[in-house]
């Protein structure tokens, strides 16, 4: 099994991705950040010292998606055209669920992980404080669309958008 991130001699390279044609790609990916009851019930009324937790969160996620590149080494410079942070607080945490999209010659995975990812990092530096056991639990991609390999969702979620 080849593998496109290694050259003949087995070293890491960045695939050549010029030849391709743009096509639209989205991913989402989502996550879980487990936290306490007293976490919950702060979030909910709005009193974590360090200040709103969801909208800080939101920001560095979407933020993160348009900085993937920077982040991972062999991650192509794209265009993020859209990126969606969503957020729900439950009983036992909050779920994530980021939605990136593009225009461009590879797909926007590792983008939407990164988003999941720093989203989950953000609550975890608002509320340690709080809860210093607090977990990040299940970042994974859940759907993707567009490029050679077409449509995929993992079996078992349920629809992007549809976090439940």
């Amino acid at each position: 099994m080849s593998f496109p991130h290694l050259d003949a001699a087995g070293r890491a390279h960045m695939v050549d991705v010029t030849a391709k044609q743009p096509t639209v790609r989205t991913a989402t990916a989502r996550g879980f950040v487990r936290c306490s009851t007293a976490v919950i019930t702060a979030l909910r009324d709005g009193t974590v010292p360090k200040g709103d937790v969801l909208a800080v969160a939101r920001i560095a996620g979407i933020q993160a998606a348009k900085s993937t590149a920077s982040l991972l080494p062999l991650a192509h410079v794209i265009g993020v055209h859209r990126a969606s942070v969503e957020l729900e607080i439950v009983d036992d945490g909050v779920r994530i669920e980021a939605t990136v999209g593009t225009a461009d010659r590879t797909g926007v995975e590792m983008e939407a992980l990164t988003a999941v990812s720093v989203t989950a990092l953000a609550i975890v530096d608002m509320i340690k404080g709080v809860d210093r056991a607090v977990v990040i639990e299940d970042v994974r991609i859940v759907a993707k669309s567009g490029g050679r390999s077409g449509d995929w969702v993992r079996p078992g979620e349920a629809a992007p958008g549809d976090a439940g």
